[in-house]
């Protein structure tokens, strides 16, 4: 298998709704959006299926030793040999690739996040900075997008936070705020033990309405010419906020399932972003 294989299996493997995303760009792009794609799934793969931290730690210390010796002409990771053929072309930087690991890094140092701008400054890592890259993978003209890039990130880890609460509980993870938490009179115990209450729902519909915000935010900060290039951004967030408006809909049922959206429905949603252009 070389290393675009692997990459492209990497990708289509993991179900991500980013997948359906990457289907309509050029090929070029496809090649270079799905290497990063893997490039993140490796880093994140190691916090989630690694359950001994320190094993974790040292496997991302390789992955930060073998992004240093990638950027200097000498990467071994099929991952990594997938991507670096396109990062001159499309300004992909080792500075970005340690933020993404250094998120990561972060899970296993920490469980809990005090308030919002905490929360905040690790979602930028996870999620920002993969928002940053992808847009100039996409094809980005305006120095304004990448703000836009950073705020749709936000946006989308909000919602896989919201999502995942539950899976999220078996690891011991708390990503909702403690303060947010003492706001709505929701204890950590209950939701380690998954127990659904009134209290908890108004705690994820405040939630809910800070992603659905952020999205707003994020789509009113896109340049107009940039428009066209960052059709895959779009498709994101339309299949995303659709993730969201569904675990609405069922009461934020999210401590004991995980809801997700068919692989038709993923598609025709991104089509339908391809052929009008708009969410």
């Amino acid at each position: 298998m070389n290393p675009e294989q692997y990459v492209q299996e990497k990708a289509a493997a993991s179900g991500s709704s980013f997948y359906y995303a990457f289907l309509f760009l050029p090929k070029s792009r496809r090649a270079a959006i799905t290497a990063f794609y893997a490039f993140c799934r490796e880093i994140d793969d190691v916090v989630d299926e690694v359950r001994d931290p320190g094993v974790a730690a040292t496997k991302l210390a390789w992955w930060r030793s073998e992004v240093a010796q990638s950027f200097a002409g000498e990467p071994h990771h099929p991952v990594m040999k997938a991507l670096m053929p396109h990062a001159t072309a499309f300004g992909i930087e080792a500075r970005q690739l340690l933020e993404v690991i250094e998120g990561c890094q972060t899970d296993l140092d920490q469980t809990r996040y005090l308030d919002f701008p905490a929360l905040r400054r690790y979602c930028h890592l996870v999620a920002g900075v993969v928002g940053e890259v992808a847009a100039r993978i996409f094809g980005q003209t305006d120095p304004r997008t990448t703000e836009y890039a950073h705020k749709l990130g936000l946006a989308l880890q909000l919602t896989n936070i919201i999502r995942d609460v539950g899976e999220d509980a078996l690891m011991g993870r708390i990503y909702l705020p403690v303060n947010e938490l003492q706001q709505f009179d929701v204890k950590a115990h209950e939701i380690l033990n998954r127990v659904h209450s009134e209290r908890f729902v108004a705690l994820m519909k405040f939630q809910a309405a800070r992603a659905h915000a952020t999205y707003e935010e994020a789509l009113a900060l896109l340049p107009a010419a940039d428009l066209r290039a960052q059709k895959p951004g779009l498709m994101m967030a339309s299949i995303y906020r659709s993730l969201l408006r569904e675990i609405e809909r069922d009461n934020f049922q999210v401590l004991t399932q995980r809801t997700s959206l068919t692989p038709l429905r993923k598609l025709w949603l991104a089509w339908r972003v391809q052929a009008l252009g708009r969410i």
